[in-house]
């Protein structure tokens, strides 16, 4: 007969088991099996069996550069702030490779409550984001973001956020008559990126595409350095269509708010 284990093995496994998930779950961005190793003091050896099946049954995923994060079946398991942890996590990677594939910094942002709120930025030293010189809230009149979201409302919203943020000029470029931006609004076609040819600021420029995830207003941003606004239409052009598998990504695991999961 061959050496039964200790009635303690099983208990092992399911120990390294556990510590491995916490250790990928601890590091949202991504992990190496290396510092997992490490970390959780299962011996290197066994990583690799242990890591091809977590992945198989998705509990954890291997992204294109080795690292692991935590996959759909774990975030399904856990509590609602663990899944909207591992929500936020994605959409923060999704953000990274789009900043570095268009080479410019890149936001999200949504219309909550009468309100714009920019909840995400992905930026870099060669990407950097626009400052906040004026509260985007107060300046939807001005910047991508802020007229993108505006375009997604009926005549009556946008009147009723521009009688609450009156339209003040910020740059020689900003439209501060209501009634010329209304008309410019109502004539943005639908899925037409909104641009910011230094409105809100100047040194900047910006594109912004809609993001319709659930019955969320949001929009996917971007902005260039004044001086790489040659760049902005064809980069625009590549945020379109990023747009869609992001806003999916919000939908199917956020449930019904999209920037949050339904608990």
């Amino acid at each position: 007969m061959g050496t039964r284990p200790g009635p303690a093995a099983p208990f092992h496994s399911v120990h390294y088991v556990l510590r491995v998930l916490e250790t990928v779950f601890r590091h949202g961005d991504g992990v190496t099996d290396t510092r997992i190793a490490s970390e959780s003091g299962l011996p290197a050896a066994h990583l690799p069996a242990l890591l091809a099946l977590l992945v198989r049954e998705g509990y954890v995923e291997r992204l294109p550069d080795g690292a692991y994060v935590t996959g759909d079946s774990l975030a399904l398991l856990g509590s609602c702030e663990a899944r909207a942890r591992t929500l936020e996590a994605k959409v923060r990677r999704s953000l990274d490779r789009l900043r570095d594939s268009l080479g410019a910094a890149v936001y999200v942002s949504r219309y909550v409550d009468g309100e714009i709120r920019v909840t995400q930025v992905a930026a870099g030293p060669g990407t950097p984001a626009v400052r906040e010189w004026v509260d985007f809230e107060a300046a939807a009149h001005a910047s991508a973001v802020g007229k993108c979201l505006l375009t997604q409302l009926d005549q009556d919203g946008r009147r009723d956020h521009l009688s609450r943020h009156k339209a003040a000029r910020l740059t020689s470029r900003t439209i501060t008559d209501e009634r010329a931006l209304l008309s410019h609004l109502a004539g943005q076609p639908p899925m037409a990126p909104a641009l910011d040819l230094q409105e809100y600021a100047v040194g900047t420029v910006c594109a912004a595409v809609p993001l319709t995830a659930g019955a969320t207003v949001g929009a996917l941003a971007l902005s260039l350095p004044v001086e790489r606004a040659h760049r902005l239409r064809e980069a625009a052009a590549a945020l379109g269509r990023e747009a869609a598998p992001l806003a999916l990504t919000l939908t199917v695991q956020g449930g019904r708010d999209a920037w949050g999961p339904s608990c």
